[in-house]
């Protein structure tokens, strides 16, 4: 199993949740932690869990470690992890953020789905706060 954390400048990073070896995404909160989706191991495909069939949010290049989200229309490329547990987000013409990191790194199918269901969500409500 291997925990996800948010990068936080000047400050130790958040923990955010965590990844099993299966493939499902966990988010840690106070009490018991949720399973928030998972994702297929031999496809790169991501799910993010609800009430009926679960959603697909994205994919991961299984080979190169780049995710994209799926939405109408062409995939977008959001952001690329390593091999060291890194994990950056695209920035258009400028350097990726590096954003958060896994540890420890099972592989690129695995921190693609925290990338997607763990720290997309909490960035975005960062921005929006």
């Amino acid at each position: 199993m291997s925990k996800v954390y948010l990068a936080v400048p000047h400050a130790p990073d958040r923990l955010l949740g965590r990844v099993k070896e299966n493939g499902d995404v966990y988010r840690s909160d106070a009490g018991p932690d949720d399973k928030i989706g998972h994702v297929d191991l031999t496809s790169g495909k991501v799910y993010a869990r609800r009430v009926g069939p679960d959603k697909k949010i994205g994919r991961v290049d299984l080979d190169r470690g780049k995710v994209y989200t799926a939405k109408a229309g062409p995939d977008k490329y959001i952001g690329r992890m390593e091999e060291d547990g890194a994990i950056y987000l695209n920035r258009t013409l400028a350097p990726d953020d590096y954003v958060g990191r896994m540890n420890p790194f099972i592989s690129y199918a695995h921190a693609g789905a925290a990338m997607l269901l763990l720290l997309i969500p909490t960035l975005d409500e960062q921005d929006k706060g």
